[in-house]
């Protein structure tokens, strides 16, 4: 593909030496006959021609390679694919990092003796954000951990495993071994600082590393932040808030749950990242240098139009930028008379996709602990205790973008918008929110229908969707998500939504299953060792996992993998029915699956639901039978 686009001929003028020198001696032949009659080669008017001609043909190339660089598809000039791409709304990478998962171990003391034993949680640090760890392989880069670890926890999205460490001589334990997993990205983390004057329109620093992967923050004297946006005219971005009593009392009351707010602040301190043909990546900020807020200033007549220049009734029609109209800090501010200190991260490439195995230690690392009350030497010893390994291969480092990748990742931007449209746009965009603003589990969106209050027929609602959404508890089963998650998700998307959009954000219907079976077993096979695998291959095919919404069960498939488990001869008979008692646990939300079965198949409900077996052990129940 890319040795095509690079020999494709593009013209313009379709003129070359040779239809320039023949069109020349037509127009001589045509227009001055008795001036010039002498055309042979060797002739002196024929060598002016000549000369002329190769002009033609020498600015004809140019016009010709000017147009096929100002396509996207036919450029071949880094810079030039780089800056179309741009103009798509495609920002070019230096390079990519790797990113690995992190196994983090740490020993706790234990409290208590005999049944009463349990580890002592006071002592189960917080690992902060940003641990430094190195690979054995040669030339790699350091990993650092993108999350916080709280050992104190655990959810079914973040588990902790406990396991006894070490017991004394009473067979008690002394020790427990918490396990928690965090992902972590390669690269070296450096601090950078760029003095500024007098304020400059649209002023722009230069970095001279070129595998830049990320800029993760930047800040002034006054330790007031400078936030990176997509583009100078966004003037809101994306912040995360510890989810405590102080910020909301409401929804700290699901902090277990959902441990950061996922807020949006509107800010003038910004700026934009650019990478440059040569890698380097480049830093560019706004025009404004107002001493009142953005926020503070809004539309009014004095700004938007009676004040202007050339405002009579001719240009009440003009179309006006509101981000420019303004008279604010256009774009973002601009930095007056400060030092701002980059914090950025320098890494990537192939170097970094280590092997399983070779992360194992620990170059820095900061934790979180309230010691009071706790023996010091005991802390100590917990902390000298953290361990680390990466149990899978670190993937997804590459070098920079080839001319061929940058055109192809452009025009599959610019055909996304980035912005929600499809139904599936919807569903990948909440699935793709980080856990820690909540987790969201299943997702399903469908227009809204309201009853009209005329003929009370449902009808659809153009300018509204419903989004249900649902979550995991602690122990991976299917739950509503709580107040504080949906509240993030709301958040999440009005960045990408429509402004036409409305979203209402509901809990979906879980409809909690149990299943009855019968089979024939084969001579010779022992019926409880043939009625546990029938058991666990139910599980594994109704493992909440695997299960979306509105999906429907086909009895006949479960009846096949049965047959397929070694030893069964015959599957007899399959029950599917609804359990429904919430004081049991269950959802209580009622489905007569009888009514809903049609062919051995049976068929999911109108509202948005979810068909899950919640208790395995219990609602999954098989007896052999005979002929």
């Amino acid at each position: 593909m890319g040795q095509q686009l690079q020999t494709q001929k593009l013209n313009y003028l379709n003129k070359d030496f040779k239809g320039f020198k023949d069109k020349l001696n037509s127009y001589a032949k045509t227009y001055f006959p008795d001036i010039s009659n002498d055309f042979n080669e060797s002739s002196p008017g024929q060598m002016f021609i000549e000369m002329s001609a190769y002009v033609g043909d020498v600015l004809s190339f140019y016009i010709d390679n000017q147009l096929r660089e100002s396509l996207l598809l036919h450029a071949q000039e880094r810079s030039n694919v780089s800056d179309i791409a741009e103009s798509f709304g495609y920002k070019t990478i230096a390079t990519a990092p790797s990113s690995v998962d992190l196994d983090l171990f740490i020993l706790i003391p234990a409290a208590g003796t005999g049944i009463t034993a349990a580890p002592d949680w006071r002592y189960a640090p917080v690992v902060k954000e940003g641990l430094k760890a190195d690979s054995s392989d040669p030339g790699s880069n350091q990993f650092y951990t993108l999350a916080p670890v709280d050992f104190r926890t655990s959810s079914s999205l973040d588990p902790t495993d406990v396991s006894v460490y070490k017991i004394d001589a009473n067979g008690n334990p002394e020790t427990y071994l918490l396990k928690k997993n965090v992902k972590a990205r390669s690269g070296r983390i450096r601090y950078k600082k760029f003095t500024f004057q007098e304020p400059k329109k649209y002023d722009e620093i230069v970095f001279e590393e070129k595998d830049i992967t990320e800029i993760v923050d930047c800040r002034d004297p006054d330790g007031n932040r400078w936030y990176e946006v997509d583009y100078l005219s966004q003037n809101f971005v994306y912040e995360e808030v510890r989810n405590t009593k102080t910020i909301d009392p409401f929804f700290a009351e699901f902090k277990e749950e959902t441990p950061y707010l996922l807020k949006i602040r509107k800010t003038g301190r910004r700026f934009q990242t650019k990478v440059l043909p040569d890698l380097r990546t480049k830093i560019c900020f706004g025009a404004g240098s107002s001493n009142v807020a953005d926020e503070i200033i809004i539309p009014n007549p004095n700004n938007m139009g009676m004040h202007l220049p050339y405002g009579n009734v001719s240009a009440m029609d003009n179309a006006w930028d509101p981000s420019n109209a303004m008279f604010t800090r256009a774009y973002g501010q601009a930095p007056n008379n400060t030092t701002l200190e980059f914090k950025y991260v320098v890494g990537g490439g192939l170097k970094d996709n280590v092997r399983a195995g070779t992360i194992r230690e620990i170059s820095a690392v900061a934790f979180t602990l309230d010691q009071d009350g706790l023996n010091g030497a005991t802390v100590q010893f917990t902390k000298k205790s953290l361990a680390v390994n990466n149990p899978v291969p670190a993937t997804g480092g590459k070098g920079s973008e080839t001319v061929d990748e940058i055109r192809q990742n452009a025009m599959g931007f610019y055909a996304a918008q980035n912005r929600t449209v499809t139904r599936e746009d919807f569903v990948s965009r909440v699935y793709s929110m980080p856990s820690r603003f909540g987790n969201i589990a299943k997702a399903f969106i469908i227009p809204d229908e309201q009853t009209n209050a005329e003929t009370g027929v449902e009808q659809k609602n153009p300018l509204a969707l419903n989004l249900y959404v649902l979550s995991y508890n602690r122990f991976g089963q299917l739950t509503p998500s709580n107040p504080t998650t949906k509240e993030n998700v709301r958040n999440y998307l009005s960045k990408f939504r429509i402004l036409t959009d409305a979203i209402n954000i509901k809990d979906g219907f879980i409809i909690n299953l149990g299943i009855d079976y019968s089979i024939i077993t084969l001579p010779g096979h022992n019926n409880n060792t043939v009625l546990l695998r029938c058991n666990r291959k139910i599980n594994e095919i109704f493992n909440i996992t695997r299960w979306q919404f509105n999906e429907p069960i086909f009895l006949a498939n479960i009846a096949t993998e049965l047959d397929r488990i070694e030893g069964v001869q015959t599957v007899q008979d399959i029950n599917v029915y609804c359990k429904h008692d919430a004081a049991s646990g269950y959802s209580g939300n009622f489905y007569n699956i009888q009514e809903a079965t049609k062919n051995k198949i049976v068929y999911p409900s109108q509202d948005p639901a979810i068909f899950e077996i919640k208790y395995p052990a219990i609602d999954i129940r098989g007896k052999t039978v005979t002929y």
